[in-house]
């Protein structure tokens, strides 16, 4: 059991990698359940301070997740239209069968939503769509560094625990 918890687990953590960039997924929450799996070993002692902090961490990251990329909308000068543009975009982004979907479709879905706002300021709409860009960017960048961290941890718990590990299985 220890053996498929410790997989189980690191696919999950694996997963979160991979979901720091794609929407869908919630990159950082399914990298914590990773953690969270290697500690339900019998091998691995618990250690409530690593998962209460990589919690904060997960829950802080998450809440920023959904408020960046409105903040850099609105930064560069976007309405409520263009937040919900940039929202609405994210989701068609996702699922239309396009290249890079998830990053297009915001831009799109923004620069869209300020011409409906104001359909005659072209170049107020094109900023808009880069702050929106730019603000889903870095929250994935952040994503990417708090999942490959998780990774990082994920490895160091089972190479100091690692005699304990296989001795069990």
């Amino acid at each position: 059991m220890d053996f498929l918890l410790l997989i189980l687990g690191f696919v999950c953590v694996v997963v979160g990698v991979f979901g720091s960039f794609l929407p869908v997924l919630p990159g950082p929450s399914i990298s914590w359940v990773g953690i969270v799996l290697l500690y339900f070993t019998k091998a691995v002692p618990a250690n409530y301070w690593i998962l209460g902090i990589s919690l904060l961490i997960t829950i802080i990251l998450t809440i920023l997740d959904y408020v960046i990329p409105a903040k850099g909308t609105k930064k560069f000068g976007g309405s409520s239209y263009g937040i919900w543009g940039t929202n609405i975009g994210l989701i068609v982004g996702i699922f239309a069968p396009i290249p890079l979907g998830f990053i297009i479709g915001p831009f799109v879905g923004a620069f869209v939503g300020e011409l409906i706002h104001d359909s005659k300021d072209h170049q107020r709409a094109l900023k808009v769509a880069t702050g929106s860009l730019l603000g889903f960017l870095a929250s994935s960048f952040m994503k990417f560094v708090v999942c490959m961290m998780y990774l990082g941890l994920f490895i160091w718990i089972v190479y100091q625990n690692s005699t304990s590990i296989w001795n069990q299985s």
